[in-house]
Formats: C-alpha cells, structure tokens, sequence
C-alpha cells in the first residue's frame, strides 16, 4: 500500500490531531511503517456488509491492459476484411468449434473450452483517462468536475474500491488489493479511476507497489521491456519488488502482542478525548495489517523466493507472470478481488510499430501467464470459484494508420467496441458474447456497457442486486447500474 501524502494526517491548520498522532503510533508500535505496508488509511474505511446469506463466496482477479488492447490483433481478428482493416497477423483455430484468435495467442487457443469472449463491449470514450475512469468503476458517464490529468473527490468509485468497502473481510484480509503498481502516465500524470472518488479516499484499495515509476515502463520486464517508437528491447532499470513483510530485526511475536497491548491501552486512553471511537474502518484496516504481516501464507504468496520454479517458468519469469502468480496466491489465501495491472504507462496503447511490439513484446507473456493462471486455478479447484476478467480501457480503431514522424503503423483509440476475456467463476467455456461488424468497428448483437461488466463482477462476488453505498455526503447509490452479462453470470 502506499504512503499517504503528509497532508492527509494534517488538520486544515496543518498541526496533526490527536487522533491521527495515536493512529501513527500505534501502526509504528506494530512495526508496520515498512515498505509497501507502510501505513493505513487516514481516516478508517467504510463498514463492510455483514457476511452474504447463500453467497457464493466467489473471488475475482480483474486483469487491466492499459493502453487498450487491439481487437482485431487478438480476439476478434476480420481476416476476410481489407488489408488496412484486417492487419498483418492471422488466425488460428481454438479448441472450440468455429471460433478463431489471433496466431500469436496459441496457449489461450489450447484452452479455449476455458474461457469465453465478450466481443461487444462498447462506450463512447476515445480518451485514455476517461477510458480507464469508465471500465475501472463501471460507469459509462463521467462525472461532473472531470480532471483527465488527475483523480479528483468527485470521480466516480472503482470497483476495487467499492468491493473493497462492500465485501466482509476473510481472514482478516483486505476485501480488494489492486497490484503490481498505480496506474502512471510517463509525465507522472496518476490516472483517475483507480480510486474511491465520492466514496471517500479512506476506501481506495490496497496498492501493493511492487513496480516503481519509471518512465520507460513498457511491457513485461526484465524481458519484454520495450519502446513503444522504436519497437526495440530496452536495457531492463527495473525490478520487482515483492512486498516486505517481516518483522522488523529483533521484534518477534511476543513483542508484537505486547505492542498490541499497549496499542489497545492507547486507545482507551483516547477514547476520553474521542479518539478512535466508534472507528470501526481503521480497526478493520490495522486487523488486516496484522494478518498480512503475521500469516505464514500470506508472507509465501508475496515471496517469488518460495514459488515453485516450475510454477515461475509456467506463469514466465517477468512482471506479467510474477504479478499472475501473486493474484491466484492471493485469492487462496482470502483475498475477494485482485486487480492486476499488466503493464504500466498505457503499455499496450499501439499507435506505432504495433505489428511487432504486440508479436515479439505484448502478447507472448501476456498469453503464456494468463493461460497458466487459469491451470494454476483449475488445478488448485479454484477456478470454478474465481472469476476472471481481462479487459483494458478501449479498443482499437478498425483502420490501421501511422502517425506523422512515425517509422511503422499503428492503430489509435477506439471506444466504441473491445473484446473482453472472461473464465472461471461460473463462466461456461468456449462461449462468444456479441459481435462486431465487418471491420470491428461497432457491436451489432448483444452490445454491452461497463455497467455490465461490472455488475457481472459484483455478481460474481456475490454482492446482492439490492446492495446500496453511500457517498460522503451520505447520499444512497445503487451499486448496480445494469444487469450481468447474459450468458456469462449464473
């Protein structure tokens, strides 16, 4: 999780309050104010739901192209279009009758029986920021006030947020972490919609930052790290850093117990003055802090040192694999939703050299480590509980282009239709949701929204149609905006 800025421990006369100095204190005492479980939330959280009657239980690990994943170089390839439409690559058969992706997906190909596509998915924003905002909260509409160069209080909240916020803990474990990094433009630019808007920045999710900032971060490094202009493998400056979540040297668990006393003595002193009373959010955050520092399973999901090598080499040995392999390792361990960020910098935004980034950096790793998360699940008898979903913030428009000073071709932004990859959690394999016309361009059957996308999420979690939230004014929102996917939801 990252470091909150100082300004959010600060009174607006800029002097800390009490509250927040005993907060500091007591996460300090716990030895948590440590790399990526650096501190808690400012301000608590929002209660959670009580435990769901007859839920299904199910997780979700939510995998995010951004950049926009192109659909006619993937899984809704037009070979009998035009040159200029249907691109360079060709396809090839599935496992599933009549259905066809593109040549440079073969493991995906082996196990269509799987997985299925939604190839109708469809909203009207061809810019980046509004892109991620809209498929990352699940709301076609922007908000009033809308800042395409950075989050605002008024943005709508992410699924990862909501679910978070909604969904009980397990295991004392965060409902909802999102990893291996934010979401960051080249210039700095921290997208919006990845946070929790109107529901209040004490519900944004769990980042586990394992990636820095860097910004040449193309692609899936050490490997596959690459330049968008040049198409040219670029000497790897990154390294992915697992969670460190050990006590720090010479604290063992009796301390932590005995700091945890005097935390809870702290806080009966406070509750003289009002301090931590009735904070129920932050007594859920510091419980899952405590789990993610001490639970045994915990520390081995986040250690790539105590992964299988054959598992390392299966998922491949890069930020996309590693990143995969933590997601399923963490959804057995507890975790309701994973947000998997598979590359940063608007990574798979193909305006240039689109042909042999996608061949030779963008969709062999990507392939192989999504393909052995669905066998890593399916093996683990997990896979019929977690729900997969794929997807980035738009398509890609059907006509290949080349901007001006561009050395090869490319295809720009398109909203309007992206296809979307769904397994696990219910899911009946080997099933195409919608279709797009001749070129891709636009759906022509079963159209879908983000709304609907996210209602199959929170479908899948077993979030009730009923269920409400409220913003900070305390005004009720409808969690649900659409109805699930027909053909994909139970």
């Amino acid at each position: 999780m990252s470091e909150p800025h100082l300004s959010s421990f600060l009174h607006p006369g800029g002097v800390m309050s009490r509250r927040t100095a005993i907060r500091a204190g007591a996460i300090s005492f716990l030895g948590l104010g440590m790399n990526h479980v650096a501190a808690l939330r400012a301000h608590g959280s929002a209660t959670p739901t009580a435990p769901l009657p007859g839920s299904r239980a199910k997780s979700v690990i939510y995998i995010f192209l951004s950049g926009g994943l192109a659909q006619h170089e993937s899984f809704d390839m037009k070979p009998d279009a035009s040159l200029e439409i249907r691109g360079e690559f060709s396809p090839i058969r599935t496992r599933t009758p009549g259905l066809q992706i593109c040549e440079h997906l073969p493991q995906l190909a082996k196990r269509s029986e799987k997985w299925s596509l939604v190839r109708s998915l469809t909203h009207p924003h061809n810019d980046h920021s509004a892109g991620h905002h809209v498929m990352l909260t699940g709301r076609s509409e922007l908000p009033l006030g809308f800042d395409p160069n950075k989050p605002r209080p008024s943005d709508s909240p992410s699924i990862a947020s909501l679910s978070g916020a909604l969904l009980p803990s397990r295991n004392n474990l965060p409902p909802a972490i999102v990893l291996p990094e934010k979401l960051v433009h080249n210039t700095g630019r921290v997208i919006p919609g990845q946070f929790a808007g109107i529901l209040g920045s004490a519900s944004d999710p769990w980042f586990l930052e394992m990636s820095p900032h860097h910004p040449q971060h193309y692609g899936a490094f050490p490997e596959f790290l690459f330049h968008h202009e040049t198409g040219r493998v670029m000497e790897n400056q990154l390294r992915f850093q697992a969670p460190h979540l050990s006590l720090p040297e010479g604290l063992v668990m009796d301390r932590v117990l005995n700091r945890l006393a005097l935390r809870e003595q702290l806080e009966k002193q406070g509750r003289l003055y009002d301090v931590l009373a009735g904070d129920a959010g932050f007594d859920r955050y510091r419980e899952a802090a405590i789990s993610l520092l001490t639970n045994g399973k915990v520390h081995d999901a986040f250690s790539l040192s105590k992964a299988d090598p054959k598992s390392l080499d299966r998922y491949g040995n890069n930020s996309f694999g590693w990143s995969l392999l933590m997601a399923r390792q963490l959804v057995e361990v507890g975790v309701s939703l994973v947000q998997v960020n598979l590359g940063n910098n608007e990574t798979w935004d193909t305006h240039q050299a689109a042909f042999p980034n996608l061949k030779d950096h963008l969709l062999p790793p990507m392939d192989r480590a999504v393909s052995a998360l669905i066998d890593d699940l399916d093996a683990h008898g997990l896979l019929s509980e977690t729900l997969i979903v794929m997807a980035g913030e738009f398509g890609r428009t059907p006509k290949i282009s080349t901007l001006a000073g561009a050395r090869l071709p490319g295809r720009d932004h398109w909203g309007a239709s992206q296809s979307v990859l769904l397994a696990g959690g219910g899911v009946p394999g080997g099933a195409v949701i919608g279709a797009t016309d001749a070129i891709g361009a636009f759906p022509i059957d079963a159209p879908q929204k983000p709304e609907n996308l996210a209602a199959t999420v929170y479908h899948a979690l077993g979030l009730p149609r009923t269920t409400t939230w409220s913003d900070q004014t305390g005004r009720p929102q409808a969690l649900y905006d659409a109805e699930p996917i027909r053909g994909l939801a139970g």
